[in-house]
């Protein structure tokens, strides 16, 4: 039997026969599990083509989405799969979301199915113009998975999938304002996939998911480890001691975690009580990674460790292998090969070498846009003199005289909490329509538990009496988990330029307090 390997010069396969290959090779082989479920790559086969066949009964066309609003289960992501072998597109929707910005993102993504697990039931929208829903744990509302599913046996109509077809729709924010769809195509996932070769990703291989699978920075890993054969352990919910076990149980090989969570599973007492020297592969991003963390994962967690710079847009993305560049800890590394990573001033001119600038990039793997919203899109990118489209990151960042970038401020005052992207302005529009608000402004500040978590402050209405907490908690009560309010402080005035822009910098250099 011929045996199928992904090499450099593999031409583009869509993922679904990628399984399919696994399936016919090696049908025994550990695919997915969790605590509950374990599917080898037989299982996961036809679970997908139950999936893919059940879609199409109920009409869903190729290039339709489907959106998954649930917790980390290997039944989702066996659906993932299974929506792609239909030739549909995924919208993985954050069950941190509140109903509102969950129904924007379901009409936004025009879907017609949702599945859900009972994270998410009491976000789903009703009555008319609501998603049919699909109960992935069989506890949620609607009819059950397994109910849902076409016959054993099934097997789905063929679907011929192109590069530039769309894979997937990540939404940017689940805040309370509107969310961005970023459309992903096909070409770009496939662009992750063979970055794995230099990864050792491969059948030997067990990958350790504790990030959601709604988020980039999980699909950037789990999608190799399956191209390439491997095994995926997905947990739920994050928890530093039982990650821990499941490492040392799994023999786990590759794992990606945010900043948060390795600072959290360092700060262990037990941590040496484990047995991680399976590790080859460790890898970071979504959120600034301190120098001091990188060492100390360094000094004590055996194997390699990398960490990404990019956006879920895509564009450009530098790398920094760690643990052959420990004097270069404080940088976020070079940028990938083939990958073009550029610095330009506010004029949308390039900077001279030496100086700081925004950092823009262009590679294969670049968002098709912003879903429905092409004024968005057009402020994303950039284009140089030669007409070649580059992503905006919003970052500033200087290369030094080795070629490694360095970042600085955020040109967007986009706070990162625990891995997530919060948009400040999303926050002050629904606080500003609590009566006592007059103005107001939110800046993220250092917590020791989430990175970094946002802090409000407050210009009061004249005429109307509030305390802090109660402008707080009526803001929490409306705000999805990750976007609630760690502190909220009522000030005289905001600090401005003389052009009136809020200096948020001393905002936060001002704040000194109990961050959560």
């Amino acid at each position: 039997m011929q045996t199928f390997s992904i090499t450099p010069d593999t031409p583009f396969t869509p993922m679904s026969d990628l399984v399919r290959e696994h399936a016919r090779q090696r049908p025994g082989h550990a695919a997915l599990r969790d605590d509950g479920l374990a599917l080898n790559y037989a299982q996961l086969d036809a679970l997908m083509d139950r999936v893919a066949a059940a879609l199409q009964r109920d009409g869903v066309q190729p290039g339709q989405a489907v959106a998954i609003c649930a917790l980390n289960s290997a039944r989702y992501a066996a659906l993932f799969l299974g929506v792609l072998r239909a030739g549909a597109v995924v919208a993985p929707l954050a069950p941190s979301s509140t109903a509102e910005s969950l129904a924007s993102m379901l009409r936004d993504a025009d879907a017609h199915l949702l599945f859900i697990d009972k994270a998410a039931q009491e976000l789903v929208p009703q009555g008319a113009g609501a998603p049919r829903c699909i109960s992935l744990d069989g506890i949620a509302q609607g009819q059950s998975f397994e109910d849902w599913l076409a016959p054993e046996g099934a097997r789905p109509a063929p679907v011929q999938v192109q590069p530039e077809a769309p894979f997937n729709i990540i939404y940017s924010s689940g805040t309370t304002g509107t969310p961005k769809g970023i459309v992903q195509s096909h070409g770009m996932r496939w662009t992750h996939v063979m970055r794995g070769n230099r990864y050792e990703y491969g059948p030997g291989g067990t990958t350790l998911l504790a990030t959601p699978l709604y988020s980039n920075t999980t699909l950037v890993v789990f999608f190799p480890t399956i191209a390439f054969g491997g095994s995926v352990v997905l947990m739920g919910k994050f928890d530093a001691a039982r990650y821990l076990q499941l490492a040392q149980q799994h023999r786990a090989t590759h794992t990606m975690l945010v900043p948060v969570q390795y600072q959290r599973i360092m700060a262990l007492p037990q941590f040496g009580d484990f047995d991680l020297s399976s590790y080859r592969f460790k890898f970071c991003t979504s959120a600034p990674f301190s120098a001091a963390l990188k060492a100390d994962v360094l000094a004590r967690w055996p194997g390699s460790l990398t960490e990404f710079y990019g956006m879920t847009e895509g564009g450009g993305t530098c790398i920094l292998d760690a643990h052959l560049f420990p004097g270069k800890l404080h940088t976020v590394g070079k940028p990938a090969e083939g990958h073009d990573i550029r610095l330009i001033d506010e004029d949308g001119r390039e900077v001279p070498p030496g100086e700081a600038g925004e950092v823009v990039g262009h590679s294969a793997g670049m968002m098709t846009s912003y879903h429905n919203q092409p004024e968005k899109t057009r402020e994303a990118e950039w284009f140089d003199p030669a007409g070649k489209r580059f992503i905006r990151t919003g970052d500033v960042g200087r290369f030094d005289a080795e070629g490694f970038l360095t970042l600085f401020d955020r040109r967007k005052d986009m706070i990162i909490s625990g891995g997530f992207n919060i948009y400040p302005s999303d926050l002050e529009a629904q606080l500003r329509l609590h009566p006592a608000v007059e103005d107001v402004a939110v800046v993220g500040v250092p917590s020791e538990q989430w990175g970094e978590t946002p802090v409000a402050f407050v210009v009061s209405r004249a005429g109307q009496a509030a305390r802090a907490e109660e402008v707080m908690d009526w803001y929490n009560q409306r705000a999805g988990k990750t976007q609630r309010l760690a502190d909220l402080r009522f000030v005289d005035e905001l600090p401005r330029s003389a052009i009136g822009k809020v200096l948020k910098r001393e905002l936060r250099d001002r704040y000194a307090g109990p961050a959560r």
